[in-house]
């Protein structure tokens, strides 16, 4: 599909007036998860400031009804040269476009409807659009919320189509790496109580087709879970929880059958501080179980990422490690090769879509982010990846196989050094540059073809 040229001149004139307007150092945070933003405080004239505020809290009558509008824009330039370490022997161009637009309707304190459409554009990419960059238009969500949620205590009950991301999105994200994001088809129920929010869902992942308003439920995979997370002290906060999955059809490097498993884990997490040299965490362990066709499920993994930062110093450069394992398979008796489910679409960040992903892994990852003046981050990393268990193959971060065990039994599999640069130019509006190069270790050269991975990204974008 080719791009519309309205659509991008609309876009970047977004980010023109964006530069346009005043900063007044108000509370406007755009959430990963647009159904999370709150603009209440706007039913006060005097703080709408920002060209958008007057669309984000629109009076509809009654007291406590309103409707809020947002959106984004995203353009992608994309180029990767050795697309699967070769298997595609040409450097690959193009241009990924995504268009989302909500309207979230509060009705009173106990009713809420919430709707958000979602449109993905690919242009001139060899082979064509994979399934995370092209559908033409159809809803992101749309769900009716019942219940209260103030204070303490509460619950609410979401029935619809819905975004689910949980923790660090390791397992369960809305994969916002690629071009379309995911989403379920289900009903929810999210409760207070005490200290903890606790999360109870059963739900379909929604299959995305290219064409307008196509998109159905998978009625070939269910997933369910309660998801239970609560601070504790010195802001640690302890996630715990259960998923469920069951597949018709899943295949790993053994090969294909229906799938039942369980993940029961926990994460313990300490986010970065702001205002004084600190050190932050995110350690999470799995464990899973379940049946694959005739034979068991035995699969684990533990991620970890540790980091320490230094705002009084120049640039604000926090350093940080991340070490994770993920279980392989033997290809005897139970499966052991671990399932991260609906994983975080960038979960290496550079070269997301195109290198390994967190399947019959071990890997370290050190990293050092560093701030510029103006709004402007540095990224600069190193990620070296084994295969956790030789007689298992090499996954993509969705879990479908790359590259088969065959006869190897070398164990590293590469290495990737990657930089990304980043302009906040405001709260709307941004501009990133990816850049990174995967250099194919031993495992992949004998399985073949095994050259070196070229990723580029260039990224414009716009949220209001």
């Amino acid at each position: 599909m080719r791009s519309n040229p309205v659509i991008i001149l609309i876009a970047l004139a977004m980010v023109i007036v964006a530069r346009a307007q005043s900063d007044d150092g108000s509370e406007r945070t755009y959430r990963l998860l647009r159904e999370d933003e709150d603009w209440s405080f706007l039913r006060d004239g005097s703080l709408r400031v920002d060209f958008w505020d007057r669309f984000k809290y629109i009076p509809l009558g009654p007291p406590n009804w309103y409707l809020t509008i947002g959106g984004e824009a995203r353009e992608a330039f994309e180029k990767v040269g050795n697309d699967n370490w070769g298997k595609q022997d040409y450097t690959n161009s193009f241009f990924l476009e995504r268009y989302m637009l909500h309207t979230d309707w509060r009705l009173g304190r106990r009713v809420r409807a919430f709707v958000q459409l979602k449109s993905g554009l690919e242009s001139f990419r060899q082979g064509g659009a994979r399934p995370i960059d092209a559908k033409k238009l159809d809803f992101e969500a749309a769900f009716v919320e019942i219940g209260l949620s103030e204070g303490e205590h509460g619950v609410v009950l979401q029935v619809g189509r819905q975004e689910l991301n949980y923790g660090s999105g390791r397992l369960v994200s809305v994969r916002e790496g690629p071009t379309v994001r995911q989403s379920f088809d289900g009903i929810r129920l999210k409760g207070k109580v005490g200290g903890w929010q606790i999360d109870g869902f059963a739900a379909r992942p929604d299959l995305d087709k290219p064409g307008y308003f196509d998109n159905v439920p998978d009625h070939r995979t269910a997933f369910w879970g309660v998801y239970a997370t609560r601070p504790l002290r010195r802001r640690l906060s302890l996630d715990s929880y259960y998923l469920g999955l069951d597949r018709k059809q899943a295949a790993f490097n053994r090969g294909a059958a229906q799938e039942l498993r369980h993940s029961v884990g926990a994460r313990l997490f300490r986010p970065m501080a702001t205002d004084a040299a600190d050190w932050d965490c995110d350690y999470e362990g799995v464990w899973q179980f379940g049946d694959f066709g005739a034979e068991g499920i035995r699969a684990w993994t533990f991620a970890s990422d540790t980091g320490y930062r230094f705002p009084a110093a120049p640039l604000q450069p926090r350093i940080s490690v991340k070490a994770d394992i993920s279980s392989g398979d033997s290809g005897k008796g139970s499966l052991g090769t671990f399932n991260p489910l609906f994983p975080i679409g960038n979960y290496f960040g550079v070269l997301a879509d195109t290198g390994p992903g967190p399947l019959n892994f071990v890997d370290l990852h050190p990293r050092l982010q560093t701030q510029l003046p103006h709004g402007i981050s540095v990224s600069t990393d190193l990620v070296a990846q084994w295969r956790e268990n030789l007689h298992d193959g090499v996954y993509a971060v969705p879990g479908f196989l790359l590259a088969g065990a065959g006869n190897s039994k070398a164990r590293f599999v590469g290495y990737r050094p990657g930089v990304e640069v980043r302009w906040q130019i405001d709260r709307h509006a941004y501009l990133q540059a990816d850049y990174g190069v995967f250099f194919a270790g031993e495992f992949l050269r004998e399985v073949g073809p095994g050259r070196n991975i070229n990723y580029t990204e260039l990224w414009a974008g716009y949220k209001f």
